[in-house]
């Protein structure tokens, strides 16, 4: 469909009539190839609309993130952001939706106490650069689609990377199993890493293989089998908020969950992001697998140095996202609150006892 027409005319017409297209496509984005640019997309992520009225509502949102992809490089010259990402047609209310960590400032302030009370790790020997994907810690990237259960992805990552660590097997595990039954967590409306773990716990409960509990993207009935249950917990440890600590946990346990604020995700391409300013709110659940440092790119203000060191993340927006699914984000300054809920399971040894009681870190 050609919508550079229906721009031209279509849209002052619609605007009256439908209140979910008032509004005029941002001036600084030239029409035709924001046409070309929305094909590009459509073909690139084989989006199909269910009629015209849609294609031109989706073509209005899509008009409008371009104009706030242009924008971008000015507070994150680092990173490459692209309308060609696929959330591209989604507004920011609808984006946010996926991003379901949610935390309590009671449980944070918990998490705080608990991580501060923890022995810290040596880093006096910490490797400038590590990737647990080398140590075949790190499964393939999964999709969450249109579920708010982040959490519960950033959650089985970690003990899949822990398991292997543990018992030197890789499994892909359930993620829907955490959904469906987390009794502390709200399945596709949000949840935390530490409540997953402490009902894993408290119930004796293992996960099961993926395939066995397969993903839905919805929030479901609890239907896990004690008989199909292969990995088990013999606690959970919080992390300290330093960033040396972080890393020295990761080389340690193995990749972590942790909360981050993902308002510069949504058009991530690549490189290392490394906002002017972003909150430190946390909203996404995600899992931080290693860290390294290069030669920064783009735009340098006075204060920042010639190299940036950051942080690799997977996420669970599938492979078409972002680095082939990873995000590369600042490692050293809290940077969207990335440090601020740093969690990992501990995976019991494969024949000992069925889970155990949370053990006392703090």
């Amino acid at each position: 469909m050609k919508l550079f027409a229906l721009v031209a005319f279509g849209l002052a017409q619609s605007a009256a009539a439908t209140p979910e297209l008032q509004g005029a496509a941002p001036a600084t984005i030239d029409m035709r190839a924001g046409e070309n640019a929305f094909e590009q997309f459509k073909e690139k992520f084989g989006k199909v609309y269910k009629n015209a009225a849609e294609e031109l509502k989706r073509f209005k949102v899509f008009l409008a993130n371009m104009d706030h992809v242009a924008k971008m490089a000015t507070v994150d010259a680092g990173a490459k952001y692209s309308v060609l990402s696929p959330f591209a047609d989604e507004t920011p209310e609808e984006f946010y939706k996926r991003n379901g960590f949610s935390a309590s400032l009671q449980e944070k302030q918990a998490h705080v106490l608990k991580a501060s009370e923890v022995e810290d790790l040596d880093v006096s020997d910490l490797p400038s650069q590590y990737d647990a994907r080398e140590e075949g810690l790190v499964g393939a990237v999964k999709n969450q689609a249109q579920c708010g259960s982040c959490w519960a992805f950033a959650t089985v990552a970690n003990i899949e990377g822990q398991n292997k660590k543990v018992n030197g097997e890789l499994i892909s595990l359930s993620e829907q199993e955490l959904v469906d039954c987390s009794k502390s967590d709200m399945g596709c409306n949000g949840g935390l890493p530490s409540n997953a773990y402490k009902d894993l716990l408290s119930t004796k409960t293992g996960l099961e293989l993926e395939e066995a509990y397969s993903y839905t993207a919805a929030t479901g009935k609890c239907h896990a089998e004690t008989s199909k249950e292969k990995v088990f917990l013999s606690s959970w440890k919080a992390i300290s908020s330093n960033e040396d600590q972080i890393a020295a946990a990761l080389v340690k346990y193995g990749p972590l969950a942790i909360g981050i604020n993902a308002q510069y995700m949504q058009f991530y391409m690549g490189g290392v992001s490394d906002p002017f300013w972003c909150p430190a709110s946390l909203d996404h659940g995600v899992t931080i697998v290693g860290f390294g440092e290069e030669k920064r790119s783009g735009f340098k203000w006075p204060w920042q140095a010639d190299s940036v060191k950051y942080w690799i993340i997977r996420n669970s927006w599938g492979a078409s996202w972002g680095e082939k699914g990873y995000y590369r984000i600042m490692r050293g300054s809290g940077k969207c609150g990335l440090n601020n809920m740093v969690t990992t399971a501990l995976v019991a040894k494969k024949g000992s006892m069925r889970g155990s009681e949370e053990a006392l870190f703090i």
